[in-house]
């Protein structure tokens, strides 16, 4: 069995474009552990958690994805609010809330 130039650069490519998929599924699920100890911590309930930005761009002189996450919060179980968490890599760099009510 042999394989041409094409063959190889194309099994290289699935091959990347896999590693990237399980690559931006992790960052998302360590975005979502993350928010779940943030709340939980400052007393807020988390609703929901959506991938709202991503691309590749350089943190700390490495090239990793560039991911901003939308996700609603409560404070006292009856209103919503809207926060964002910006994620280099597997990095938190910042966690945006606005004010909210609280019990």
């Amino acid at each position: 069995m042999t394989f041409s130039l094409f063959d190889l650069v194309l099994l290289l490519g699935i091959f990347l474009i896999g590693v990237q998929f399980w690559r931006v599924r992790a960052i998302s699920e360590r975005a979502n552990a993350f928010l779940q100890q943030y709340c939980e911590k400052n007393q807020l309930q988390l609703i929901s958690v959506a991938r709202s930005k991503t691309r590749i761009g350089a943190f700390r002189g490495k090239l990793d994805w560039q991911t901003e996450f939308r996700f609603e919060f409560s404070g006292n179980g009856e209103d919503s609010y809207q926060g964002l968490l910006t994620m280099a890599g597997l990095y938190v760099v910042n966690t945006h809330l606005p004010a909210y009510k609280i019990n």
